[in-house]
C-alpha cells in the first residue's frame, strides 16, 4: 500500500469536553483531508501523548455518514421520513416558525439547548446571543459542573489550583474519582513521570478498578457515594496520629475545636461500615499522605455525580488543607482552572442584554421541562420550540424516557444543528449539518491546564455544512436583530474577545497558538490566603457564600446543608427490590455519544455491557455474556453482562454512552437514571442509581 503524502503539519486544538484540552499536530493530505493526527510534544501538559480516540480523528472528519444537507421532517417524529431542502429554506422557515410562536407564547416558550460538544467558546457559547437578544428562556448549566464546582468553591474560595504539570514533582499523586487512562491520558502521564523520576507513589481513589487503578501502587475501591465519609476518616486519623499540620490549618485555614469534635468520632472503623474498605486500608492512607506532604490531589468529576457529590468534594479537597499540602511544591490539590481565565465574553455571549426576569430552565430537568412539570418550568408556559447545539440530550439527559417524550411532542418545534443524525436529530424538525473544528476557527480554555489555546480553521468545510457561529448569525438576522455581532466572523469574535480581556493581538498570539495563563506559583497554592474575605480555607462551608460567588440557584433548603465537611447520606437507596447501585461510568473508545458512531471507537467497546460482581452473578445464576435486563422505576435496559471482580457486591458498573439503538430495545442506560437536581444547586447524579437486574428471556 502506498503511503498518504503529508502536505504539511498544522497545529490544532481537540475541541471536546476532557479537561486536557489537547494541543494538536495535524497532518494536511489536501486542503481537505487529515491524515494522522497526534498530540503537540512541544505542550509541555499534552506532552505529545493523546487519547486513542482523538488519534482516529480523520475516522470522524471523512465519515460517510456526516450530515450535508437540511432536512425537513415531513412524517412523524421519529420516523425517519425527510425532506432534503436548501439552507435558505431552512433558515427561513425557523425564524418563521420561532417569530409565530413567540407572538402566541411569549418569548420563554422558545428555548435555544447548547452544552460541550465542542469547548470552543465561540461555536459553543455564542448561542446565547441569540437567547439574550430575544429574551428566550435562559438555560441552568448543570449537567456536567454542577456538583463538582460548588465543592470545591466551598474550600478554596476560587475555581482553580496548583498547576498539574507539579504531578510530575509530587511524592505521592492522589488520583481520585476519575478514570484518568480512559478520560484524561494526560494525568497519566505527569504521574508516571513523578514515579520514575522520584519514586512517587500513586494512589487511585476510585468505585470500581479502572484502567487507572491498574496503574497505582495503593488502590482504594470505595462504595459509590461513600467518599465523604472516606475523606473523614481519614482526618480523624490525620489528628489521632499527629499528622495533621495544625501550624498551617491555625494560619490558613478555619479549623476549629467544633470540627475536631465533629471528626472524634468519624473512625476508621465506622467508615468501614460505610465504604466497604477496612480500617486498616483507611490508615495506611491517612499514613502514607500525612507522613509526604508533598502529596497532590488531582480531583476529579466521577466521584461528585452523585446527590452528595458537592459535600464529597469539599471533603477530599479538606485533606490536603490538613496536611498543609499546599505549601509545598508537588503538592496541594486541583480540579479546574475554570475560574482564573479572566475573559471578557461580553460580545460574545451578548449578556449585556440579559434580563433578570427571564425564567433559568435547568438543563438536567429536560425531560420534566418538555413534559410539562410545573416546578421545573418555574411555573411558567410550556417550551414550544427549541435550536438544540453540541448535545446529544435524547441520549445523554437523565430519565430518557421523559426526555424522549418531551422531544417527539407534535407541537414542540425542534431544530437540531449536528454532525451526524444522532438520537436528538432523529426526533427533529429540522435537522441543520454542521462543520467540525478543523473547519472552522474557535479557542479553548484549558480547565485541565493553564493555557488558553488558539485553533484556526485549517481544512475546507465539508461541503454544506455551517457552523454553529454561522447559524446563530443567521437566524438573528432573520429576525430582525441588527446588533454588530451578527455579522462579525469566528476569528473576528475570537480577536474582539482577546483583546477586551487583555491577552492581546490574535495575530501576533496565532503563530504561537496560545496565550499562557498560569499564574505564579505563590498565588496558585494560595500561599498568600485563600479566596474568601478572611483568607481561610473553609472546613465549614459557607454554601450560600457559595452560591453568591457564581449565581447558582437553591435546589433545597439550605439549613438541610451538613455544617462541616461530612458524609451526607442523602442518595438514592437501595432496597430488596433494587437491591444493586449502578454507575455509568465514561468508556475509553467513547466521550459522551461523540464517537459512538465512529469504527475505531465502537470496536473497541463492543455491545453495551454491565460489570458485575461473581458472587452477585452467582445468586443470580449468571454467567459472563449472559443477556441481562437492569431496571427500576423510571424503565429498563438491555444489557450484556460482564463478570468481574473488580466492583464490589451490589455494585454495577455500565461504562460508555451508546447509541439507544446498540440496545437490543433501544432504550439506553439514562433511561435509568434521576432527573431530580442534586442538591445543592442542582446537577445530574449520573453514578446514584438504584436498580434491580435479572437474567433476560430474549
Amino acid at each position: 500500500m502506498n503511503k498518504a503524502i503529508v502536505a504539511r503539519t498544522v497545529r490544532s486544538v481537540c475541541p471536546h469536553d476532557c479537561p486536557s484540552v489537547c494541543a494538536l499536530d495535524v497532518d494536511l493530505l489536501d486542503d481537505k483531508t487529515i491524515g494522522r493526527v497526534r498530540g503537540a510534544k512541544d505542550d509541555p501538559y499534552t506532552a505529545g501523548v493523546i487519547c486513542e480516540k482523538v488519534a482516529r480523528y480523520a475516522e470522524r472528519v471523512h465519515h460517510p455518514d456526516r450530515l450535508t444537507t437540511p432536512l425537513r421532517c415531513i412524517g412523524p417524529k421519529g420516523a425517519g421520513q425527510w425532506q432534503p431542502i436548501s439552507w435558505d429554506a431552512a433558515l427561513d422557515e425557523i425564524a418563521q416558525k420561532f417569530t409565530q410562536i413567540e407572538a402566541e407564547f411569549g418569548a420563554e416558550s422558545i428555548w435555544p439547548y447548547y452544552y460541550a460538544g465542542t469547548m470552543g467558546h465561540v461555536q459553543r457559547d455564542g448561542i446565547n446571543r441569540l437567547r439574550y437578544a430575544k429574551g428566550y428562556s435562559e438555560q441552568y448549566d448543570t449537567i456536567c459542573t454542577g456538583t463538582a464546582w460548588p465543592g470545591y468553591i466551598a474550600g478554596t474560595g476560587l475555581l482553580g489550583g496548583v498547576n498539574p504539570e507539579q504531578m510530575a514533582e509530587a511524592d505521592v499523586v492522589v488520583i481520585w474519582g476519575t478514570n484518568a487512562v480512559h478520560t484524561q491520558v494526560n494525568v497519566m502521564t505527569h504521574a508516571m513521570r513523578a514515579r520514575k523520576e522520584r519514586g512517587a507513589k500513586i494512589v487511585v481513589i476510585d468505585i470500581y478498578r479502572t484502567a487507572t487503578m491498574a496503574q497505582a501502587d495503593m488502590g482504594i475501591v470505595l462504595r459509590p457515594g461513600s467518599d465523604g465519609a472516606f475523606a473523614i476518616a481519614v482526618m480523624h486519623v490525620l489528628l489521632r496520629d499527629g499528622l495533621a499540620d495544625r501550624a498551617y490549618m491555625a494560619k490558613f485555614t478555619d479549623f476549629d475545636a467544633g470540627f475536631e469534635a465533629h471528626l472524634a468520632d468519624k473512625t476508621p472503623q465506622w467508615a468501614a461500615q460505610i465504604t466497604g474498605l477496612s480500617a486498616e486500608e483507611i490508615v495506611a492512607f491517612a499514613h502514607l499522605v500525612g507522613n509526604t506532604p508533598a502529596s497532590f490531589f488531582r480531583l476529579g468529576f466521577g466521584f461528585t455525580r452523585q446527590r452528595n457529590g458537592a459535600t464529597n468534594m469539599h471533603a477530599a479537597l479538606c485533606i490536603p488543607a490538613m496536611i498543609g499540602a499546599w505549601q509545598h511544591r508537588g503538592g496541594g490539590a486541583f480540579h479546574s482552572n475554570s475560574g482564573t481565565w479572566a475573559l471578557d465574553k461580553s460580545r460574545l455571549t451578548g449578556s449585556a442584554k440579559a434580563k433578570s426576569s427571564v425564567r433559568q430552565l435547568d438543563m438536567s430537568e429536560i425531560g420534566p421541562i418538555l413534559t410539562g412539570d410545573a416546578k421545573a418550568l418555574k411555573g411558567g408556559g410550556p417550551v414550544k420550540a427549541m435550536i438544540v447545539q453540541n448535545t446529544n440530550p435524547a441520549t445523554v439527559a437523565p430519565d430518557q424516557t421523559l426526555t424522549r417524550q418531551g422531544f417527539a411532542r407534535e407541537d414542540l418545534f425542534l431544530v437540531v444543528h449536528e454532525q451526524f443524525m444522532t438520537e436528538t436529530a432523529q426526533l427533529a424538525d429540522i435537522v441543520l449539518p454542521a462543520t467540525m473544528f478543523l473547519e472552522h476557527n474557535d479557542y479553548y480554555t484549558r480547565g485541565g491546564h493553564t493555557r488558553v489555546l488558539y485553533g484556526p480553521k485549517v481544512i475546507e468545510r465539508l461541503q454544506g455544512t455551517w457552523s454553529n457561529h454561522e447559524v446563530i448569525n443567521a437566524l438573528a438576522l432573520r429576525l430582525g436583530l441588527e446588533d454588530e455581532t451578527f455579522h462579525m466572523t469566528d476569528r473576528e469574535v475570537v480577536a474582539d474577545t482577546f483583546k477586551r480581556s487583555g491577552y492581546g493581538d490574535l495575530d501576533a498570539i496565532e503563530p504561537v497558538g496560545f496565550v499562557d495563563r498560569e499564574r505564579p506559583d505563590d498565588v496558585a497554592r494560595f500561599a498568600n490566603g485563600f479566596a474568601w474575605p478572611d483568607g481561610k480555607f473553609r472546613f465549614t462551608p459557607n454554601w450560600q457564600a457559595v452560591a453568591d460567588k457564581k449565581r447558582y440557584l437553591w435546589t433545597c433548603d439550605p439549613a438541610d446543608m451538613p455544617r462541616y465537611a461530612d458524609y451526607w447520606d442523602i442518595n438514592e437507596h437501595t432496597d430488596q427490590t433494587h437491591p444493586f447501585r449502578l454507575a455509568t461510568s465514561p468508556a475509553r473508545g467513547f466521550l459522551n455519544t461523540t464517537f459512538n458512531q465512529t469504527p475505531g471507537s465502537l470496536k473497541r467497546e463492543g455491545e453495551p455491557s454491565v460489570y458485575i460482581h461473581p458472587d452477585d452473578a452467582s445468586h443470580l445464576a449468571l454467567l459472563d455474556g449472559d443477556h441481562v435486563t437492569v431496571g427500576n422505576q423510571r424503565g429498563s435496559v438491555e444489557l450484556t453482562a460482564r463478570v468481574s471482580d473488580g466492583v464490589r457486591t451490589g455494585v454495577l458498573i455500565a461504562e460508555g454512552l451508546h447509541q439507544n439503538s446498540a440496545h437490543r430495545e433501544g432504550r439506553g442506560i439514562n433511561t435509568l437514571t434521576n432527573a431530580t437536581p442534586a442538591p445543592p444547586f442542582g446537577g445530574a447524579a449520573f453514578h446514584d442509581t438504584a436498580v434491580w437486574l435479572r437474567k433476560s428471556n430474549n
